[in-house]
C-alpha cells in the first residue's frame, strides 16, 4: 500500500482525494504517533498520574463514541480492571445513571478537534464534582486540553478532509497503547509498534474495495461484529453513512439473526468483522446470510474455506501477534468502502453533505456551556 503524505494532496483536484490520502497514510501516521508517545513516554507518564485509578469511563461523540468503545474493551481485556463507554451526551443528560456506581475512576475525554461541544460540557460537568480527567485529540491550545487534568495531543492525526478516518484508528492505538501500558503487557505495546509494517503490506486491497463497489448496487449496507470488534462495525456504518449518504446499520453479528435479518437480499450488503475468539459461531451466520441471498463482504485475519465459500469479497489481513493488536487494520476496507461508494454516486467523500469538520454554536471558550455539537 501506498502511503501518500498530506502534503501530497493539498490542493485536491478530485473528489475524495484528502480522504483517500488520509486512509492510505494510516501506517505511517501510526508510527509517527507511537514513536513519539514512546520517545516522550507520556503514556507512562499518564500511568504515573492516575497510579490510583482502577475504573475506566470512555467518553466520546460520533466516530469518537466508536474508539471509545473499542479501547474499553481493551481496557478491560488487557488489565481486567472495570471500563465503560458512553456517548458523552448520555453522561450530560443521565449523569447519575453513569456515574453513580464508579469509584477511583478516570474519565477519558475523546476528541479529534478538541472542540466538540458535549465532550467540552463533560469536562466542566466532571471538573465541577472535582473528577480528574484525561483527554485525547489530534488537536494542540484547544478548549478540551484546558479543561483536562492531562492531555495526550496527536497532531499527526489530523485530518483535512470532514470524516474521520486516521484521527479514529490512531486515537485507538494509542488508548490501546494505555492499556497495555497500565497492563505492563510490553508485548502487546510491541505488537501495536509493528502493526504499520504489516498493514502497508496490504497494497492491493484498495483497488480490490474499488472494483467490487464498482460492480455491484446496494440499497442497504449492515456491518456486524462482535466484542472489541464492536465498535469498528459501528464506525464502518457511519463511515459509508457519511461518505456516500447511504443507509446503514450496525448490530452484533449474531443478534442480526433475532430480527433485522429479514432486510437481507442481493442489495443488501452485509460486512463481517470476524474475530478469531468468535469464528465459529461468527461464520455460521456469514454462511446463513449468504444462504438468504445477501451479498456478503468479510474481513478475516486468515480464512479457511467456509469464508472463502461464503465471502463475495474477502479481505485476509495476514497478520501476526495478538488479536487485540489489529484491531485498527480490520478499518481499512470499511473505510475505502465508504469512500469508494460515494465517488460512484457522485459525491465528494471529504465533503459529505449536512455535515462539517467541527460544528459548535456558542461561546467555545472554557467556562462557557456549549449550545450544540457536532462531530
Amino acid at each position: 500500500m501506498s502511503n501518500p503524505s498530506h502534503g501530497g494532496v493539498d490542493s485536491p483536484k478530485n473528489a475524495g482525494a484528502y480522504s483517500l490520502a488520509e486512509i492510505l497514510s494510516q501506517p505511517e501516521c501510526w508510527t509517527t504517533c507511537l514513536e513519539e508517545l514512546r520517545r516522550s513516554k507520556k503514556l507512562e507518564e499518564v500511568r504515573e498520574r492516575f497510579a490510583g485509578v482502577n475504573q475506566w469511563l470512555f467518553v466520546g461523540c460520533g466516530s469518537s463514541y466508536y474508539v471509545a468503545l473499542s479501547a474499553a474493551a481493551t481496557m478491560t481485556m488487557l488489565t481486567g480492571q472495570r471500563t465503560r463507554a458512553v456517548p458523552a451526551s448520555e453522561l450530560l443528560l443521565y449523569p447519575e445513571l453513569v456515574l453513580s456506581s464508579f469509584k477511583n475512576y478516570l474519565p477519558v475525554l475523546i476528541s479529534r478537534s478538541g472542540r466538540t461541544s458535549e465532550v467540552l460540557r463533560a469536562a466542566e460537568l466532571l471538573k465541577s464534582r472535582g473528577v480528574a480527567t484525561l483527554a485525547i485529540t489530534c488537536a494542540t491550545d484547544e478548549a478540551l486540553g484546558q479543561l483536562a487534568t492531562a492531555t495526550i495531543v496527536l497532531p499527526a492525526a489530523d485530518e483535512k478532509s470532514t470524516v474521520m478516518t486516521r484521527s479514529f484508528s490512531s486515537m485507538l492505538l494509542t488508548l490501546q497503547g494505555l492499556a497495555a501500558t497500565i497492563a505492563g503487557d510490553s508485548e502487546f505495546a510491541e505488537s501495536l509498534h509493528k502493526l504499520s509494517a504489516k498493514v502497508s503490506a496490504l497494497r492491493a486491497v484498495p483497488e480490490t474495495v474499488r472494483k467490487f463497489v464498482d460492480g455491484h448496487r446496494f440499497a442497504d449496507y449492515v456491518y456486524l461484529a462482535q466484542g472489541p470488534f464492536f465498535g469498528l462495525a459501528c464506525e464502518g456504518a457511519l463511515k459509508v453513512t457519511e461518505m456516500s449518504v447511504s443507509y446503514a446499520q450496525a448490530f452484533h453479528t449474531l443478534e442480526f439473526r433475532h430480527g433485522p435479518k429479514s432486510i437481507v437480499s442481493p442489495e443488501t450488503l452485509l460486512v463481517f468483522l470476524l474475530s478469531e475468539s468468535g469464528y465459529e459461531d461468527e461464520i455460521e451466520v456469514l454462511e446463513e446470510m449468504k444462504s438468504l441471498g445477501g451479498t456478503t463482504l468479510a474481513v478475516t485475519n486468515r480464512a479457511d474455506a467456509r469464508a472463502l465459500a461464503a465471502a463475495d469479497l474477502l479481505v485476509e489481513l495476514h497478520l501476526d501477534g495478538p488479536e487485540l493488536a489489529r484491531l485498527a487494520a480490520y478499518l481499512l476496507a470499511p473505510q475505502l468502502l465508504g469512500l469508494f461508494t460515494g465517488l460512484k454516486k457522485g459525491l465528494d467523500p471529504d465533503s459529505p453533505r449536512n455535515l462539517s469538520r467541527v460544528v459548535v454554536l456558542g461561546d467555545e471558550n472554557p467556562g462557557k456551556r456549549p449550545e450544540h455539537a457536532a462531530f
